[in-house]
């Protein structure tokens, strides 16, 4: 068993980029906006600030209350899209109860999409002409062309079919030539699908939900979640110390999918800013 190290490649590829800054003609810009006071959320954007920071970038952060209405956020959206200093905005979600994100995240340019959430986005990815794919999944295509791992005609299972991990997923997947298949909570016999699987990419936001028996010996195995156990520590969707016995390659919890969740939403700003 490996580790698919996250931390260590997020480091290695965020001082690339840093590099690239410093000598770059235009200093990329990324526009974060946030509702309410959900704390999950401060955190995130938090952490999005001061990696921005620590690679050069500038950022701009617009805290909004949740008393704001639907048209002054998407007058702000509007606004941030025709700001030249802005090259990448990111809206982050889930926004509180009674907003409309879908029209929200509309407001926001395919050229400044930087999460890849948009319908363009997302469009492109179908047809396999992917600008800005959602960055988690990227993150994920990144950690396994770093370990050389070979997707062609491998067998991926991606449990969870989110808008924002299991479906782009399956995407970047399919467009690398992987044969796929997304489960999900209606889905028969999810154990003995997940023991076909030569990748196995877990997105569902339950606790060791994955055990040592739904797992091929050698299978590599990818954990998006982030949970906290029954002692209060952080765990994924994949009971990590069972499942380590069988995988030949894992990510851990935390320091494995996390770090490059936000290093690609830093490269995809970049990209934007110099329309590579």
């Amino acid at each position: 068993m490996k580790l698919l190290d996250g931390k260590t490649l997020a480091a290695k590829l965020r001082a690339e980029l840093k590099g690239k800054i410093e000598t770059a003609n235009k200093i990329p810009g990324l526009a974060v906006v946030i509702v309410g006071e959900d704390p999950a959320s401060k955190i995130y954007v938090r952490n999005k600030i001061k990696a921005c920071a620590e690679v050069g970038m500038k950022s701009f952060v617009y805290e909004l209350p949740q008393s704001v209405s639907q048209a002054e956020l998407e007058r702000l959206l509007d606004t941030l899209a025709a700001d030249e200093k802005v090259d990448g905005i990111l809206l982050q979600l889930p926004l509180p109860k009674g907003f409309d994100a879908e029209s929200a995240m509309s407001r926001i340019p395919a050229s400044k999409d930087v999460d890849g959430f948009s319908a363009e986005n997302l469009g492109k990815l179908v047809l396999h002409e992917e600008r800005f794919a959602a960055c988690t999944p990227s993150g994920i295509m990144k950690l396994l062309e770093n370990e050389g791992v070979e997707l062609k005609g491998k067998r991926a299972v991606i449990v969870g079919r989110s808008d924002t991990v299991g479906k782009p997923m399956a995407l970047l997947l399919l467009n690398a030539d992987a044969t796929v298949t997304v489960c999900h909570s209606k889905t028969r016999d999810l154990q003995s699908i997940c023991r076909e699987a030569d990748i196995l990419v877990v997105a569902i936001g339950k606790p060791k939900f994955i055990t040592e028996d739904m797992v091929k010996e050698g299978a590599i195995v990818v954990d998006v979640g982030m949970n906290r156990d029954e002692n209060g520590k952080l765990c994924g969707d994949v009971d990590f110390e069972e499942v380590q016995k069988k995988a030949s390659l894992i990510t851990p919890v935390p320091g494995g999918v996390g770090p490059m969740t936000i290093t690609m939403l830093l490269y995809n700003t970049c990209l934007a800013a110099w329309k590579e």
